[in-house]
């Protein structure tokens, strides 16, 4: 990938920008309202959000007041997992299209596989949601459709009733933290892997060996760190509300790293931590 314009095609034909801005943890205030604008300015060209990060309205407002026409900005909102079933999803969505101020979503995920408040019937409750989101899909009002935070056996589960399979698997992707065979039944699925945290929610600046190693490409070790997630065929998702590092974030195309300085990073096991196990997470 050359530039920040670059695209990954999904498994419908859609398009979609290879890296996006993440907004989790942002406010939904001016300074949310600010960082969202800021990175339009800067470049990006895929906004995520999700109705639990509270801060749809914000982001809505920040992408209209760009002056950017909606069509080249690609917006991902996620479904709480208090709103899975048929009828609270299709609810739960026209909330989001509201708050954003717009006519449909270009990616539009569940959030979780196994929320608490289904936890004694998570499979009949995602294949509802699922079934929601595909009509959705059919009706033109969501682009493409997916999931996050699934392993591979949350994903069997919902081949069992789907038509449509879903687009993006969004997980926490980060040095140390790769997810291998989840990774590779995403690819032979033909679902993009979207990666959260890519930074390990900060762990990845006191990691010796990533200092090192941003040391000898002259770069610091966020665009280290992003950089090697797109040499993995991830999509990190940054997030930031400073303009200074939301600006270098996506300072990933004048340089390269080398095959096995991909491979050490891969192989820091734990250096940032590791992911939870989403059947008992507490919400």
């Amino acid at each position: 990938m050359k530039s920040l314009k670059d695209t990954y095609k999904l498994s419908n034909g859609a398009c979609i920008p290879c890296i996006g801005f993440g907004t989790w943890q942002t406010p939904n205030d001016q300074t949310g309202y600010e960082a969202v604008r800021h990175a339009l300015v800067d470049g990006y060209r895929h906004i995520d959000t999700a109705a639990v990060y509270l801060n749809e309205e914000a982001v809505g407002q920040a992408i209209i007041d760009s002056g950017i026409p909606r069509n080249e900005i690609f917006l991902t909102s996620k479904l709480w997992g208090n709103d899975y079933g048929y009828d609270a999803t299709k609810k739960a969505f026209l909330i989001s299209l509201n708050k954003l101020q717009t006519s449909y979503l270009d990616l539009f995920l569940m959030h979780w596989p196994n929320p608490k408040k289904f936890r004694d019937n998570w499979k009949q409750s995602n294949a509802e949601t699922w079934r929601a989101l595909e009509e959705l899909y059919n009706e033109g009002k969501i682009k493409a459709i997916g999931v996050s935070n699934f392993m591979i056996h949350h994903l069997e589960e919902l081949f069992k009733t789907t038509t449509i399979n879903p687009m993006v698997n969004q997980i926490r992707l980060c040095p140390g933290d790769t997810k291998t065979d989840l990774v590779e039944f995403c690819r032979q699925h033909d679902i993009l892997l979207e990666a959260y945290s890519p930074l390990g929610t900060g762990k990845v600046f006191n990691v010796p060996e990533l200092k090192q190693l941003a040391k000898k490409y002259d770069v610091s070790v966020g665009r280290l760190c992003l950089k090697w997630g797109l040499e993995r065929g991830y999509l990190p998702l940054p997030k930031s509300v400073t303009p200074k590092y939301i600006k270098e974030n996506t300072q990933l195309f004048d340089f390269t790293l080398l095959p096995e300085d991909v491979e050490q990073i891969a192989g820091l096991t734990n250096c940032c931590g590791l992911s939870g196990d989403p059947d008992k997470v507490s919400w």
